[in-house]
């Protein structure tokens, strides 16, 4: 039988285990898909995708197209003939036009237990709403944003601490295990998919700037998590002064009673800055200001002290 002829689409880091993967199991896509180079650092220079580089370091032609909904592109990856089109964190919309061209169809590693958590941002909205687990869902593609029936899925719990960052680098090996997994059925077409229950459908929309303001007067919980949620990246902030404190870990209590206003910093010690919230005390451990790097607590208070000032305070 002749090899499957597979292209694979993504962008992040979060596709790149799932593209090695399909080459450790002797799997060489004919293309790989992924968005163009961008701007990125200081410098502003072009910038190649985490996956382009793995994809060229293996030899694979790499495909940029801005879009996938332009007729000429369309035909450029029909005449690639492909089997089965696997899709990781591509970022770009695939129209009916573009999923009705693989043989077998299109598939998407999706990180989130669909129907919950579906769209572009399944990771943070997991840790912001205080799941108790996420993972992976393996789904035929379909016009619809992630509503396309599933063919298996992994499930993996969501402890307490975990940041975005590592539970993204969780999720992404978990991906590419249940690919490597369901693949061989895939390809025979006889996998059959389960449809979803729209009725218990979530949403994960993009994340915007305002998002990573800490409103003071949310309960300290509901900040935990967002600080954790936003590590590494984009990364939560909060007023200081006339500058922005950029906050990488913090540790709620509930327990503790607040009698000041919302921001208001209680104490500070080695072990972290005491801030008042709208339900008990948030303890900043890791904390950023301009210019300068991350910093456990205990380092920052070698320069500056915090207590009695108000954070967030216009």
């Amino acid at each position: 039988m002749d090899a499957p002829r597979l292209i694979f689409a993504g962008t992040p880091e979060f596709a790149v285990p799932s593209l090695q993967t399909l080459l450790d199991e002797g799997y060489s896509p004919v293309a790989v898909y992924t968005q163009p180079d961008r701007p990125a650092g200081r410098g502003r220079q072009l910038r190649a995708s985490p996956l382009k580089t793995c994809a060229q370091a293996a030899g694979i032609p790499v495909y940029q197209p801005t879009t996938l909904r332009d007729p000429v592109v369309q035909a450029e990856l029909a005449a690639l003939q492909p089997d089965l089109l696997v899709v990781a964190a591509y970022g770009l919309i695939l129209p009916p036009e573009a999923l009705a061209i693989p043989r077998l169809g299109c598939v998407n590693v999706h990180a989130s237990l669909l129907p919950r958590w579906r769209g572009a941002a399944p990771i943070h909205w997991a840790l912001l709403t205080g799941d108790d687990e996420t993972g992976i869902s393996i789904m035929r593609m379909e016009a619809g944003l992630d509503t396309g029936p599933v063919f298996t899925q992994a499930a993996c719990p969501i402890p307490r601490g975990i940041t975005g960052g590592e539970l993204h680098n969780g999720l992404a090996m978990l991906g590419a295990l249940l690919l490597q997994a369901t693949l061989p059925e895939l390809l025979t077409g006889r996998l059959v998919p389960q449809p979803q229950d729209d009725a218990l459908a979530t949403y994960a929309p993009k994340l915007s700037k305002t998002d990573l303001e800490l409103d003071w007067s949310r309960p300290a919980l509901d900040l935990e998590r967002r600080v954790l949620a936003f590590n590494p990246y984009p990364v939560t902030h909060t007023r200081l002064d006339d500058s922005i404190l950029r906050i990488w870990r913090a540790v709620a209590d509930e327990a503790e009673p607040v009698t000041v206003p919302p921001g208001s910093v209680l104490r500070e010690d080695p072990s972290g800055i005491v801030v008042a919230t709208g339900s008990g005390v948030l303890r900043l451990t890791e904390v950023q200001l301009p210019g300068g790097k991350p910093l456990p607590v205990a380092a920052f208070l070698n320069a500056r002290r915090l207590a009695g000032r108000r954070l967030g305070a216009a």
